[in-house]
Formats: structure tokens, sequence, C-alpha cells
């Protein structure tokens, strides 16, 4: 059954609908020679390229949805390459014959913990988008005095610069004095917002690991700087997240 253009493509694990959306409209797509308009649809037997490179076809290659758990470590971007020069997740993942690996969300230069990544764009598209709701729960170390009052008002939320904010799940997890643990959880993926949730109260966070990203949890054994393949239950768990059906060979 023929669909748009972008979704096709975003399928084959090139990237999002809407960055697909954006190459469509500067022309570095060509279906059957012509220059590809925003809109069209395909069936996935024209001779697509992209920026001059001719795309396999699915009928040689079938397409196969892939996930894996990159456990990542504090001093790494979640962008292909930087301007500064510094280490990049991208650098250490598994080779893909096919497409590339997409990152779900992003964790910022210094937070570590699970960092998620898949070659279906529609899948990570879904996990990101605000609709899913899927929670995302930190370790968070905490410097600075913390007193009742101000812990129930980031369970009812604060106002920040970009909105009003809260965490949905707030409990000590030990430490003494001005350095404690708590572990939170927040339902949507803004830039830095368990940070600046702190941050808005006075104290300041010294150390922050995601350590679960909807269904998918961060094991002990998994060291920094290593990752894994999500094996088919949890592959499946994700598309069920995301309120897809999983693609089948």
């Amino acid at each position: 059954m023929p669909e748009r253009l972008q979704k096709w493509l975003a399928g084959q694990g090139l990237g999002s609908r809407r960055h697909m959306e954006s190459m469509i409209a500067e022309g570095r797509i060509t279906i059957n020679g012509k220059v590809a308009e925003v809109g069209c649809k395909v069936s996935g037997d024209e001779r697509i390229t992209v920026d001059g490179r001719l795309l396999r076809q699915p009928r040689r290659h079938k397409f196969r949805s892939k996930a894996i758990l990159y456990h990542k470590p504090s001093g790494e971007i979640c962008t292909r390459s930087d301007p500064q020069g510094r280490p990049t997740v991208f650098d250490h993942l598994p080779h893909l014959a096919h497409g590339r690996w997409i990152s779900v969300g992003r964790l910022d230069f210094q937070t570590s913990g699970v960092l998620l990544l898949t070659n279906d764009g529609q899948l990570a598209n879904r996990l990101m988008h605000p609709s899913a709701g899927l929670a995302r729960e930190y370790s968070v170390r905490v410097h600075g005095s913390v007193e009742d009052a101000m812990l129930k008002k980031l369970r009812r939320g604060l106002e920040l610069d970009d909105g009003k904010a809260k965490f949905d799940k707030l409990e000590f997890a030990g430490g003494e004095g001005r350095n404690r643990w708590y572990k939170v959880v927040v339902s949507e993926g803004r830039n830095r917002l368990v940070r600046r949730l702190w941050e808005a109260t006075g104290c300041s966070v010294s150390r922050l690991i995601r350590i679960r990203y909807g269904p998918v949890s961060l094991p002990r054994s998994l060291r920094a700087g290593k990752s894994r393949f999500l094996n088919p239950g949890e592959l499946t768990g994700l598309y069920e997240a995301a309120g897809m059906e999983e693609p089948v060979d």
C-alpha cells in the first residue's frame, strides 16, 4: 500500500518524519529521476535517491527494526558531530548494515545513564512525543539545603521560563547533610528539566543519572560507555509503549 514519502523514509531508519520532510523540501530526494515533493506517495518499488545515493529496495533488503540501550557516560554529547571536538555517543555504537541509529531524546553533556537508540524513525518519534507521556526516571544527587516545603513545591509544580513543571514522583534515596540522593520521575523531555527544577529551589545538581526510559531500565551489569541490543520482548514493549504495531519481517 502506498504511503507518504517522508513516512516511508523514516521507516527505513533515515531519520524522523520531520527531518525527512525538510530533506524533501530542500530537493535532496528524487523518485525515478525526478525531484520529490512533500506529500507524494511511494510503494517502495521506485528508484529513490537521497543526496544522489540510491537506496536499497525493501524487496532485496527487508527492514528489521532494532533498538539498543546505551549506558551514556558523562562527558559525551548526543549529536553526531561537535565543532568543539567533544566525544559523541555515536562513536561507540554497533555498526548498522542499513539505515542509521536515531537517538530517542538526548541527555546533556554531564548527564549519564539510559539512552535508547533505534533504526526505526517512526518509533523514535513516537517515543519522544509528549502525547506518549513516557516516564523518565533519574537518580539525582542534590547539593544544598532541602526542606519539606521545597519538596512539596517540586511535587506540586513550579513555574519555569518555558511553563510549569513538576516531578511526578520524588523520594529520598540516601545521603546526609547538604549532599543527598533522590529518585525523581518526569513524563516529558524538556531540555535540562530535572536540573532546572532543582535550581528553581536554590539547590544544584552535582550528579544526574537516568535509570529508566519508559519500560527500559538501566541494568547494573551494563558499564558506562557500553551498549546492548534490546531483546525481542523488550523491543515489543517499546512499540507497545509508543502505541505502535511492531513491524513484521
